[in-house]
Order: C-alpha cells, then structure tokens, then sequence
C-alpha cells in the first residue's frame, strides 16, 4: 500500500521531518497533491533538497506519511477522549464531540484525504476502514453488554462515520464554526434512537389513518 519512510531517532531529526510534514500539509490543502512540487516543501520548511530525501523517497511517500499521521492523530484523540467512558451513548457523545474538536484543530483533514482517493486509492480506503474497524470493535462490545441493540456493528460503525463526517463538512469545512448545537443535539438523538430505541418517555410516532 504505501512506502515507509525513515524513522528520526533524534530529537533535531524528529524535528526536521516534522516541519517537512506540516509544510507538505498546508501545500497539499491550499494547492493540490499534483501541483505541489517537493522543491515547494522543502522551501516552505525551511530545508534543503538533499535533506527532504533523507526523510522521505518521493513527493507520493510524504503524502502517503502525512495521511497516516492525520488518522494515526485522529485515533489517539478520540482514544483519550473516550477514556474511562463505558457506557455507548456517553462513548458516542464524547466521541462525536472529540471528532468535531479534532476538525476544528486540523481543518486540512478532509481536503487531505479526499484527494487520496485520486493519489492512492488504496491507502484512501485504508484510512476510513482502519477507522471503521475501531468503531466496529466498540459497538461489538456494546451489544456483548447489552447497551444497543443486536443490530449488525460494521454496518452501524460505516453510518455513524458518515453522519459524523458530513456534519464536519456541512458546518466546520464549508462554513468555518462549530456544529450548532441543535444539530448535534439532533444527531444525538438519531444515534440513540437508532442504536437503542426511542428515549425514555417518548413514544414512536403513529402512522396518520387515512
């Protein structure tokens, strides 16, 4: 799927790469994978040429490294944010909360990936399904508790991605803020209904008679 790139074992060398990835980054949002040239990285990093091929084989091994630290980052934020949670519908709060935060903090996220759908297919696929098998793991141990419903959780897991990645998109990609909160109370109480029923006391609505 992808090439690997040298690990920096200094300090000065974890540096040197980093700032080769978030000058690749900010490139790769505003221009383009294909109109961004390593020569344009290296001079917006401050480094020389010789040095980029230290760290990284290609103009396609940076992108691919980049791609894999935004989810490997995006994992360990919602990992922390779920910690000490065990009951799903806080999990999915937290977690929906943790993602919106996430965008804000990194709003190259989906301009990045979206364009690995034409760069590397298959490391584009990587990057939701890696996600995906996560969750899926999650809500499996949920129905193992009794928390939701015995429904089938990879399915559950590619839904709830894609209400939380289009809420991110609707509001924080195209219009710059935060999820209002109305809609994210609203979302909130789909995943309820759909992962454990209506909440309490609020009955299902009647079909009208004709």
């Amino acid at each position: 799927m992808t090439t690997a790139s040298p690990k920096a074992k200094t300090r000065k060398a974890q540096a040197t790469r980093q700032r080769q990835l978030e000058a690749a980054e900010d490139l790769f949002a505003r221009k383009g994978y294909f109109d961004t040239s390593i020569v344009d990285i290296t001079q917006a990093a401050n480094v020389a040429l010789g040095t980029f091929y230290v760290y990284f084989p290609s103009k396609l091994a940076i992108f691919q490294e980049l791609v894999r630290h935004l989810n490997a980052s995006l994992r360990d934020h919602l990992r922390e944010s779920l910690t000490g949670l065990t009951h799903r519908a806080d999990i999915e709060r937290a977690g929906f909360e943790s993602f919106f935060g996430f965008v804000d903090r990194h709003r190259n996220l989906y301009g990045i990936v979206s364009q690995a759908e034409l760069v590397d297919p298959e490391l584009y696929r990587w990057y939701y399904r890696s996600l995906a098998d996560s969750y899926t793991f999650g809500l499996k141990k949920a129905i193992a508790r009794g928390e939701i419903r015995s429904l089938d959780p990879e399915t559950m897991a590619w839904c709830l991605m894609g209400m939380a990645h289009f809420l991110g998109m609707r509001w924080m990609l195209w219009e710059g803020k935060a999820v209002p909160k109305p809609q994210f109370e609203t979302v909130l109480a789909l995943i309820q209904s759909g992962l454990v029923g209506p909440p309490p006391g609020l009955s299902p609505a009647k079909p009208k008679k004709r």
